[in-house]
């Protein structure tokens, strides 16, 4: 049953937060997104996220967020910093705060569009160790957004225990797998669609992919041998 309240995603046009955008227009009567502009790496992050937000039919707003890059340079937000990931380390990838402040000025600007439904395609299974992508984090986050502006904020993480297998497989229930794969952009090097192949972001998106379709297959292959 549709809830006829408003929701806002936190959107950055990469598969995850494209996916959770599909998953709020099924839930939610009203939807925008809300985009951070923080210097990132590749500005065609920001133009992908807009054309999708276009295409679907949702307002988007673009938020600057520069001093985040000021203030915690890494390989998202420096061409100088390279993409490492060192075994009981972050990876040079992670933002300190970034999520933090994504939820903390999506929520100020929800409250004034009359939304209490904030969405975000953060993700536990397969977080690759960032602290801010951890339900605990999320959960503490809603209470303290709650406390802080006295508003019954809700915080919906869908993806928060799906590995990128069943990612790719809610994106497929959707009606939007061939969207996802083709207009996203999850790649560091800032490729579109199935990107370089060769950066982290992209090795963790094609093995979750290739896994999901091999499942499919073998579902479609079983359901042919009952008919």
């Amino acid at each position: 049953m549709l809830n006829e309240e408003k929701a806002v995603v936190v959107f950055s046009g990469g598969q995850d937060s494209t996916t959770c955008l599909f998953w709020a227009k099924q839930q939610f009567a009203e939807v925008e997104v809300v985009t951070f502009d923080y210097g990132q790496r590749h500005r065609l992050e920001i133009e992908c996220a807009a054309a999708i937000a276009r295409d679907l039919n949702v307002q988007q707003t673009v938020l600057d967020m520069s001093l985040l890059n000021q203030l915690a340079p890494n390989a998202l937000t420096r061409t100088d910093v390279e993409i490492t990931h060192e075994e009981g380390e972050l990876p040079s990838t992670f933002v300190d705060g970034r999520n933090l402040l994504f939820l903390s000025f999506a929520a100020i600007l929800a409250k004034q569009k009359g939304a209490r439904h904030l969405v975000t395609g953060v993700c536990e299974t397969d977080f690759s160790g960032y602290p801010d992508c951890r339900d605990s984090f999320v959960k503490s986050m809603n209470v303290t957004l709650n406390l802080s502006m006295d508003y019954p904020f809700v915080i919906h993480t869908p993806l928060m225990w799906l590995d990128k297998a069943q990612t790719w497989k809610m994106a497929d229930d959707l009606g939007a797998f061939d969207y996802v794969r083709e207009r996203t952009l999850t790649c560091y090097n800032g490729v579109i669609g199935d990107g370089c192949g060769e950066c982290p972001a992209c090795k963790l998106r094609k093995a979750g992919l290739d896994r999901y379709v091999e499942q499919r297959s073998a579902a479609a292959s079983v359901g042919a041998d009952v008919r």
